[in-house]
């Protein structure tokens, strides 16, 4: 399987294409792209410093979030009915190629 292609705005709105691994969440290709997500607590959804925002179009491709994800995400700064997710709960998908990701504010 290759490697999806994702477009990243960070926090200054500058723009990164990097490659995701079929083996990553979302939250490993950014962190391992060296953006600056956190992921304090290594992707056991048990914290939100690896809060996105997705585009609602894509947004809307995905399964429901977790009651532990969205507990986390309301409370998160920025928080978006229909965007937000935890990097750390996406698993790589074809369907997820060419994605745009938005980094939230840090907290």
């Amino acid at each position: 399987m290759s490697n999806n292609k994702l477009t990243v705005i960070d926090r200054e709105g500058s723009t990164h294409d990097l490659e995701w691994e079929p083996d990553q969440t979302l939250m490993e290709a950014l962190r391992d792209n060296d953006l600056p997500v956190l992921a304090s607590c290594g992707g056991t959804a048990s914290c939100a410093t690896c809060h996105v925002f997705l585009e609602k179009e894509v947004y809307d491709t995905l399964g429901e979030r977790s009651e532990d994800e969205l507990e986390l995400l309301v409370e998160a700064e920025g928080y978006r009915e229909c965007g937000s997710r935890l990097s750390c709960q996406l698993d790589f998908s074809r369907d997820l190629n060419g994605v745009t990701v938005t980094l939230a504010p840090e907290e």
